[in-house]
């Protein structure tokens, strides 16, 4: 038996609604969002789960407990999978960032591999951080269903470490919807993407919400 990394997108937020930067900031999930997180559990709540890994984040700790609740078992919070930290752009719409930091949102764009937001995180930063993570659960859970409760920017930049895709291209080539959920199996060959940001499980009046 391999490792199966399940990786879930939190729920929504109003800042998944709006577009607005959203990294340290503190929503509560909307009340789609909670519906989401609900229709996780129902879907995911038998699946025989070896550990629960949560950005401590009160849009991600709400998405992961249900389904901890209905499967009986202890979410673990890691600092590790935060969101990208956005510095001074949180809360900001692209248009205002763009306005108010002409040359470092241009920079951000081209190569945000190194180039942070203005105060915050390049993407090199948050890979190293999950991977400590992502290292963690390998070691302590080599074989079984291990699930992360994480960020959008924070699971892409995983799912493009672990898939050999460039850091600074992660915007481009992964898509993570909101409440989506993604797996990796770990086998002898290395990781296998095996979905990516997938929704089937919700209803279909959620799977249509626009902005997520």
């Amino acid at each position: 038996m391999s490792l199966h990394l399940y990786l879930l997108r939190h729920g929504e937020t109003i800042y998944s609604q709006t577009g607005s930067y959203c990294g340290r900031i503190d929503p509560e999930l909307t009340e789609a969002g909670t519906l989401m997180a609900a229709d996780f559990a129902r879907a995911y709540r038998d699946l025989d789960w070896q550990a629960v890994y949560v950005s401590p984040m009160r849009r991600t700790i709400a998405t992961a407990a249900p389904l901890c609740e209905a499967a009986g078992i202890a979410m673990q919070l890691h600092e590790g999978l935060l969101e990208i930290d956005y510095g001074e752009w949180e809360g900001l719409t692209a248009e205002i960032v763009r306005e108010k930091y002409p040359e470092d949102y241009l920079r951000w764009l081209a190569e945000p591999a190194w180039n942070p937001p203005t105060g915050g995180e390049t993407s090199v930063e948050i890979a190293v951080r999950s991977a400590a993570v992502v290292a963690e659960i390998q070691q302590r859970h080599p074989k079984g269903n291990v699930l992360v409760v994480s960020h959008k920017a924070t699971i892409r930049i995983v799912l493009c470490s672990l898939l050999g895709i460039d850091l600074g291209r992660y915007r481009d080539r992964i898509d993570v919807p909101a409440a989506s959920l993604s797996l990796v199996k770990f086998d002898v060959h290395g990781p296998l993407l095996q979905r990516l940001g997938d929704r089937s499980y919700m209803s279909e009046a959620l799977r249509l919400r626009p902005g997520t």
